[in-house]
């Protein structure tokens, strides 16, 4: 059995510990991201269990352990909260796909609900993605914005990675810091957000000036697009400003899970959020 007999659609967490802003998690606008048939969201691995199982947002419906997992969860306090089946290490295995590093923890969970635009809050950064596909790059890029304290990663419901298995084990853990918006159309998005005040800055090596030499302010929107294609037209006619990373080595361009680290930096140090 492989990855993808594990793969239904799911989301995230908050955008700071197991704490959503300002909005109650009743609202009507507050919905799962892909609940339905799929089924379950999938997560593996020490960090991204763990975290779930430390949210209480996050409804486990079960969870797999190794007696070493087991007996490491108790060793740190932290609560199962369902009762675990305790298997052998290989039977773990035989459920995800060679590659996975489950280190001897499975759980299947609810998808966490996911923000409308409107709930964000008008402070800080976001991140937005134009059709990055590789889960293994948006998992990295989630890692970035929990340690960079981004609001909100904004990206579309199709043409993007299910926020499951191989993702969720990328993004140790900031699934459950890093509220993601899944909007239809990212241009009505973009225009939505430049409405609520925010400077939207698209990422691109057309850019016209460098991102370390314009002038930002917040909220601040990131856009990044995908390797290869980078943004589409649409994506860069609607930010408000295109901006380039220059590099001063041979090589001038990025992964874009490395892009995606850079312009936080550049953008957090610009802004003074790394003094907050």
């Amino acid at each position: 059995m492989k990855d993808r007999k594990f793969t239904p659609r799911g989301p995230r967490g908050g955008p700071k510990p197991f704490n959503r802003p300002g909005k109650s998690a009743g609202r009507l606008a507050r919905r799962d991201r892909d609940s339905g048939p799929d089924g379950p969201v999938i997560l593996y691995g020490w960090h991204t269990v763990s975290m779930a199982l430390a949210n209480p947002e996050r409804q486990i419906r079960k969870l797999t352990l190794t007696e070493n997992a087991a007996r490491r969860l108790a060793d740190e306090n932290i609560e199962t909260r369902v009762t675990p089946e305790i298997v052998r290490p290989q039977e773990i295995d035989r459920l995800l796909s060679p590659d996975a590093v489950h280190q001897g923890l499975l759980a299947e969970a609810d998808p966490l609900p996911s923000p409308d635009i409107e709930d964000l809050d008008q402070e800080g950064m976001v991140l937005v993605l134009d059709q990055i596909t590789d889960p293994h790059n948006v998992g990295a890029i989630l890692r970035s914005a929990a340690a960079f304290a981004v609001k909100a990663i904004v990206t579309t419901a199709r043409h993007s990675p299910e926020a499951t298995g191989v993702l969720a084990k990328a993004a140790s853990g900031a699934l459950e810091l890093v509220p993601i918006v899944t909007v239809q159309n990212l241009a009505r998005a973009l225009t939505e957000l430049n409405e609520r005040g925010f400077q939207t800055v698209g990422l691109d090596s057309e850019g016209t000036d460098d991102l370390s030499h314009v002038t930002l302010r917040e909220p601040l929107a990131l856009v990044l697009g995908a390797e290869g294609k980078g943004l589409r037209q649409l994506t860069r006619e609607t930010c408000s400003i295109v901006a380039r990373l220059d590099m001063p080595g041979a090589i001038k361009s990025l992964n874009v899970s490395n892009a995606a680290v850079l312009s936080l930096y550049v953008g957090a140090s610009r802004l003074g959020l790394m003094k907050r």
